[in-house]
């Protein structure tokens, strides 16, 4: 007996004070998060930073409900003590209160972060999928053109085009008006086209061949992209979803709950 009335006071107050730590830190940590780091002038950088919030929130979602449950738990072996000693004060009581408002706001945050994060998670799928198509659509004119290069009128034309696009580099370069990245992107384009020319004015059949391996594996390289997308951005989104879904539950079970029986009492 004499170690319980020693002891049960402290691990209360342990309890208790374990608990708000970890709810006040929680809370200055989601406000922390909230803050962006970047400039959310497009509405795709706005997407992709809720995309993040959503995901690192819910990961850190248990946290609080720790420390919750601990709180909760030190307050009621307070109460259960016996001891007017450690009879729960007014003051204990109101930041009980809190504690169960708090858990109730919180659950109902983490249920609307599940359909928030379900439409982010249908638009990353969809963005994706819309870069590898454009993919596709560039590699099927590059093929359209390359029809084209069958002829000899074709490719009198292309080699046209071609010095036309080299004199336009040269004056955009000459004018400053090319940024190093663009001029690299540039002159690998038109090192790429000179290099189809010449192939194809030394032996059509076989460039011709080799073009077609090339875009066979661009294709197929498309492909297994589209099979990732769904794999990593559809595993990520519906773990969260499901992790904010349980996260709802847990909290406003608490915090309703809670609330209901001190009405009561």
């Amino acid at each position: 007996m004499k170690t319980s009335s020693v002891y049960s006071p402290f691990t209360a107050l342990t309890l208790k004070l374990v608990g708000l730590v970890m709810i006040v830190s929680s809370l200055l940590d989601y406000i922390i998060l909230a803050i962006p780091s970047n400039s959310l002038e497009s509405a795709d950088a706005f997407r992709e930073w809720q995309w993040a919030v959503t995901t690192q929130g819910v990961d850190r979602g248990v946290v609080p409900l720790v420390g919750i449950a601990l709180f909760l738990t030190g307050y009621w072996v307070s109460k259960s003590l016996n001891d007017p000693r450690t009879e729960p004060t007014s003051y204990t009581v109101e930041i009980r209160f809190w504690v169960l408002v708090l858990s109730a706001i919180l659950g109902l945050l983490f249920l609307l972060l599940v359909f928030l994060h379900t439409s982010n998670t249908l638009w990353r799928s969809n963005r994706a999928f819309e870069q590898i198509e454009q993919q596709a659509t560039q590699v099927e004119t590059q093929l359209e053109n390359v029809e084209k290069l069958k002829t000899p009128e074709g490719l009198e034309k292309f080699r046209q085009e071609l010095e036309r696009s080299e004199a336009r580099l040269e004056g955009a370069i000459e004018a400053g008006q090319v940024s190093p990245a663009q001029l690299r992107q540039a002159k690998f384009q038109l090192e790429a086209s000179k290099s189809l020319l010449k192939a194809f004015q030394e032996n059509p059949e076989v460039a011709n061949q080799k073009l077609e391996e090339n875009v066979n594996k661009i294709l197929s390289r498309n492909l297994e992209q589209q099979n990732r997308v769904k794999s990593n951005v559809w595993k990520s989104g519906i773990k969260t979803i499901l992790s904010s879904l349980l996260l709802a539950i847990g909290y406003t079970i608490i915090g309703w709950a809670g609330l209901r029986s001190l009405g009561m009492s």
